[in-house]
Parts: structure tokens; C-alpha cells; sequence
């Protein structure tokens, strides 16, 4: 074998080892990014889960309140059947303000805020919802490092042909984006 012939390849073994390197190197944020997601769900399930037994709780208190009840069922009703990064996200932000809707209702019965299980449930979703916006971070991390390998070169060579594609990011809806008004008068 003549010394041109090696050089050949020794140069074809390093470019298919380059293009398995790339390859595995998707495949492993493409996994990162699938495991980031089912670590939100599994928060939002414990979140699905708490809130019918708050609603249990709360509702003996509260019986002039029966629509704001019927509103974070029906908000967590839509949020488990939700599919997709765009519609969890919608569904979850509803439930989101249909809880604060409950939450704000409690303030006003104060045999409520004095009950052992109703403010165990409320810590406990509150602790929840920490842990959700820790996993939604978590998530959209993973979505850039994957997006941008993707999206670079020469990365984006493989991923284009493997068909790797740019994951969706869980963003927040514009009317959650809206500043907040305090007013202490």
C-alpha cells in the first residue's frame, strides 16, 4: 500500500469518526432534552394530583366560591389533556391563574387559612410549582444546547442528515408576560 493510499485512509477513518462523534453528540442532547420534559411532567402530575384534594378541602369553607372551584377543576382537567410543549404550556399557565384565583379566596376565610391540611396542600403546591419552573429552566437549557448544535456548523451537517431537528421551547404566553400592578392605597 503506497504511502498516498494510507494518508487516504487514515483521512476517511477520521472524518467517519468525526461523523459518529457529532452523531452521538445529538443523540445525547436530543435525550437530555426528551428526560428534561418528562422530568416536568412528572411535576406536573404531582401538581394534577394536589389540587383535587385542596378543591376537597376547601370547598366545605367556601361554599359562596363554588365558580372558582369549578374554574381550577376545569383549568386541571384541561392541563393533563393537553399535548404538545405550546399547549401544556397554555393549559398550565390557565391552571396556574385559576390556583392564584383560590389562593386569593382563601385569604378571605380565615377558618380555611387555619386548617392544618388546606395550608399543608397549599405549601405543598406552592413547593411544587418552585420545582416546575426549576424543570421548565432545566427544559429550555437543554432546547438551546440542542438547538444550537443543530444550527451550527458543522453539526448542523449531521443533524440535517440524520434528521435531527430544533426542539420547541416552553415559553410563557404575552399575558403572562405583563408587569404586575401594586397599588398600596
Amino acid at each position: 500500500m503506497s504511502i498516498v493510499g494510507i494518508i487516504m485512509l487514515a483521512v476517511f477513518v477520521l472524518i467517519v469518526l468525526w461523523v459518529i462523534g457529532l452523531y452521538n453528540s445529538l443523540v445525547k442532547i436530543r435525550n437530555q432534552v426528551r428526560n428534561s420534559w418528562k422530568q416536568i411532567d412528572v411535576q406536573l402530575k404531582r401538581r394534577h394530583d394536589l389540587i383535587p384534594n385542596l378543591v376537597e378541602v376547601v370547598k366545605d369553607y367556601m361554599e359562596y366560591e363554588q365558580e372558582t372551584l369549578e374554574k381550577v377543576i376545569k383549568a386541571r382537567n384541561m392541563a393533563i389533556s393537553a399535548e404538545g410543549v405550546q399547549g401544556t404550556a397554555q393549559a398550565e399557565n390557565m391552571l396556574t391563574g385559576a390556583l392564584k384565583s383560590l389562593f386569593a379566596v382563601v385569604e378571605n376565610y380565615p377558618d380555611l387559612k387555619s386548617n392544618n391540611n388546606a395550608m399543608q396542600l397549599q405549601e405543598e403546591l406552592t413547593s411544587t410549582e418552585n420545582k416546575i419552573a426549576f424543570a421548565r429552566q432545566y427544559y429550555n437549557d437543554s432546547v438551546m444546547n440542542m438547538n444550537n448544535k443543530v444550527e451550527t456548523f458543522p453539526s448542523n451537517i449531521i443533524a440535517d442528515a440524520f434528521k435531527f431537528s430544533k426542539e420547541e421551547y416552553y415559553e410563557i404566553p404575552e399575558v403572562e408576560r405583563e408587569n404586575v400592578k401594586v397599588s398600596l392605597r
